[in-house]
């Protein structure tokens, strides 16, 4: 059996400054960030789960709860996904 060493991704630490007013708390900012990172495609679902310390299944919980998609292609990248899916399975 063949075990792959996992690349750990390279990282950078950003310092936010909120009001104190905003009551939100640093995990709940990691989370909406990933989420919008994901969202926008600067993140692939496994970057932003591990970014979060979470397992993908998580993270797609996460992505529910602030409403975004999962499947995160436009309408012509999942018609040509379709398309080759539909060439290897006639």
């Amino acid at each position: 059996m063949i075990h792959e060493k996992k690349k750990k991704m390279k990282t950078r630490t950003i310092h936010l400054t909120l009001p104190e007013a905003i009551e939100i708390d640093d995990r709940d900012v990691l989370l909406a960030v990933a989420a919008r990172l994901f969202e926008t495609g600067k993140l692939s679902m496994g970057q932003a789960a591990e970014v979060c310390g979470l397992s993908k299944r998580a993270f797609i919980e996460i992505l529910g709860a602030y409403g975004i998609s999962v499947i995160n292609h436009s309408p012509d990248e999942l018609k040509k996904d379709s398309d080759n899916a539909g060439r290897y399975h006639r």
